[in-house]
């Protein structure tokens, strides 16, 4: 339990941390006075005053905020701060020192996959045949346990999901296939078939296969920091992809509820990761910080999404909606967000209680 708490606040303190100063970093430059740079919500219980901008520790933990001069657009401003004004900004202005928190978060997720890249490189799944289904393409064409397939259409493909990218993306037309198998190499031309396979959400779905399963080995690659850099954006992108398509299956509801967690799930899966390694922990972290960049760009009232969405009508319109406008969303958004925080505490306390 020691564990989870400990890396727990750790997880929760990098991602606060880099997305607040996303918000702080773009707000000054851009001359908007913040006020205050807390780290957790409540009273304040240690920090330090430079300038005008209070460093603080708050009592609570879930969460963070930087309140800058101005915030309020109803806030009376003396005529002197108003260069200091968050609300007198140009509407481009406001919209990219908001749209910067999960900014961060996402540019914190790169810099984490760029270091383990760097540091470590990566393991490739080969494409080596480990299974053949009966009936497909693959067995009437004989391949066989053991092929390794090292090229399609006298391209050269390195990697198992490489290979089934090609094959998927064949629309049915023959493929010519080189394949190593005991010290040769020969040449397979085969048909790929339309067949219904399950996706990673457990959908079925429609797309062209030769019917084979990988052997499983991989092969460990070294890269330049180039390709650390470009892979760093591949798996970020990946991840994010994955995270919009998750929160579109939940919203149609063909994906259960039952799969979101809250603090609690959080905190045990970071402990999890922290006693299997730092990389691990660290690698959770970019992960989390991807899913709280997503999520904050969703246009709910409260969240960071929400204000964008207030600055682009204002920025089509050429005015800013009216100060009720804005509070009836705030208290709608305010309304979801506590509904959604009571189903991740409630899936956690179920959860956590049907594992013990």
């Amino acid at each position: 339990m020691s564990t989870s708490v400990f890396a727990f606040i750790i997880v929760l303190g990098v991602l606060i941390f880099f997305h607040e100063l996303g918000h702080f970093l773009v707000a000054r430059l851009f001359g908007v006075g913040v006020e205050k740079f807390s780290l957790g919500f409540g009273p304040r219980i240690i920090g330090k005053r430079i300038g005008i901008t209070d460093y603080r520790i708050s009592a609570v933990p879930l969460g963070g905020y930087v309140k800058m001069v101005g915030e309020e657009p109803n806030a009376r401003i003396d005529p002197a701060d108003r260069p200091l004004s968050f609300t007198h900004k140009h509407v481009l202005k406001r919209i990219l020192i908001v749209a910067a928190g999960p900014i961060f978060n996402i540019l914190l997720a790169v810099i984490i996959f760029y270091g383990i890249f760097q540091m470590s490189g990566i393991d490739i799944l080969k494409p080596t045949v480990g299974k053949v289904q009966a009936g497909m393409p693959a067995q009437k064409m004989g391949l066989m346990k053991g092929d390794e397939i090292v090229a399609i259409n006298g391209v050269a493909v390195e990697s198992w999901e490489e290979m089934a990218g090609i094959i998927a993306a064949s629309k049915g037309d023959p493929l010519e296939l080189s394949v190593h198998r005991e010290g040769l190499t020969k040449i397979v031309n085969i048909t790929p078939m339309l067949d219904t396979i399950p996706n990673i959400f457990g959908e079925d779905t429609r797309r062209y296969v030769i019917g084979i399963r990988p052997l499983g080995d991989f092969y460990h690659k070294e890269l330049n920091p180039f390709q650390a850099l470009s892979e760093s954006f591949i798996r970020t992108y990946d991840i994010a992809a994955l995270t919009i398509i998750s929160i579109v299956k939940l919203i149609r509801g063909t994906l259960s509820i039952k799969t979101l967690g809250g603090p609690i799930m959080i905190a045990e899966l970071a402990g999890q990761q922290a006693k299997l390694g730092v990389s691990n922990l660290v690698f959770f972290i970019a992960l989390i910080s991807i899913n709280l960049a997503i999520l904050n760009f969703l246009p709910i009232p409260v969240l960071d999404g929400g204000h964008l969405l207030f600055f682009f009508i204002e920025l089509v319109m050429r005015r800013p909606l009216s100060v009720r406008v804005r509070e009836i969303a705030q208290q709608a958004g305010l309304f979801v967000l506590i509904l959604l925080m009571i189903l991740v505490f409630y899936n956690d306390i179920t959860r956590h209680f049907i594992s013990q």
